[in-house]
């Protein structure tokens, strides 16, 4: 079976590598057939991602361009979509804005109490819906980071009733950490990762993450650092700059 890791982090967000760093160590340091990059709340490092990708020729694996979304609930992973997402919507909102989008609604460490997560209420209400927009396409059952490791057995429980599409992903924000959680699937391309998830027909699995001596203290108090501003910087100082940007300048 083929491999992805479906929640990845750059410097364009609160990454540690950027793109082309990123796609050096997935082909030479991995066995990885897809990537998804998903920053929270931009797009901008996934299409630079994808971009390096289509630039530099000749891979082994694909580029899914994703956005991790800040909703009022917690986060949502918005996969296969090229274009922003809104972040602070609801969460039915934004799973509508996602599918508009044509992409696919996952959700992240699911039901941890150490990120921004939808909890079991969330999750359950929107199960509920009779909606042919909201809807949830997967549900991350496999990711080794901290925030990703507290919750996960409860998760894979109450997935035997809520029966979504397993997903993996490493969460990574250090390069070393990037595939040390994969979904599996059949095939071997983007486009076969799509259609299993769509026919929930995919696996999660937890591999090795790496130890905090491996990254460094000093690298993880700085990534940390990183993480705190990622939103804010995002959501209110990104659009802030546009507005002033645009603003027409005077004559006289």
């Amino acid at each position: 079976m083929a491999t992805a890791d479906l929640q990845i982090h750059t410097a364009a967000g609160d990454g540690m590598a950027g793109p082309d760093a990123l796609l050096d160590y997935v082909q030479e340091r991995t066995d990885l057939d897809v990537i998804a990059v998903t920053d929270h709340d931009d797009i901008d490092g996934a299409l630079a991602a994808r971009e390096a990708w289509a630039r530099r020729g000749r891979w082994r694996f694909e580029v899914v361009t994703g956005i991790e979304v800040t909703t009022i609930e917690g986060h949502l992973l918005a996969l296969f979509v090229d274009r922003p997402i809104p972040s602070l919507k609801s969460l039915s909102r934004t799973i509508e804005s996602i599918h508009a989008a044509g992409g696919l609604a996952v959700i992240p460490h699911p039901l941890s109490w150490l990120t921004r997560s939808i909890g079991r209420h969330g999750i359950e209400r929107v199960l509920a819906v009779e909606n042919d927009s909201i809807w949830f396409d997967g549900i991350e059952l496999a990711n080794m980071s901290p925030a990703g490791r507290v919750t996960q057995a409860r998760a894979r429980r109450l997935n035997e009733r809520w029966r979504m599409a397993a997903t993996g992903g490493s969460d990574a924000h250090f390069l070393q950490a990037v595939g040390s959680a994969v979904t599996r699937f059949d095939g071997h391309t983007a486009a076969d990762l799509r259609a299993a998830l769509e026919r929930r027909e995919t696996s999660a699995e937890n591999l090795r993450h790496p130890a905090w001596r491996e990254l460094g203290i000093g690298n993880i108090v700085r990534q940390q650092y990183r993480g705190l501003l990622a939103t804010p910087r995002k959501v209110v100082w990104k659009p802030i700059r546009r507005a002033v940007t645009r603003q027409p300048r005077s004559t006289t």
